[in-house]
């Protein structure tokens, strides 16, 4: 039995390649900002605004928003993804994509 859970194990993550702790860190931070963005700042394009928040955040800020995705946004959530939306650099990013971040 223990024999063929190990190699179920095995054939079920075969394909996959591994991942850095700060891959997962920012997979799991992605998911939470996304979410966020829809729930408070509807009709944002989400992709370009995560994609800017994701590279302007600080990696004490992914970590925390990255544990946030297990039990959801929460109002924490939402001030940490402001706080780094209306940063000098999130800004200019968001404008080289045309977009303009409400404040």
């Amino acid at each position: 039995m223990r024999w063929g859970m190990m190699a179920l194990a095995l054939l079920t993550t075969g394909g996959c390649v591994a991942s850095t702790g700060e891959d997962l860190t920012r997979a799991a931070a992605r998911s939470v900002i996304s979410r966020t963005l829809v729930s408070n700042y509807p009709g944002l394009p989400v992709e370009p605004t995560l994609s800017c928040i994701i590279d302007n955040a600080t990696t004490p800020e992914l970590v925390s928003l990255a544990s946030d995705s297990v039990t959801g946004p929460t109002a924490a959530t939402v001030q940490t993804v402001s706080t780094v939306a209306t940063r000098a650099g999130t800004l200019q990013c968001l404008s080289r994509g045309g977009v303009s971040f409400p404040t």
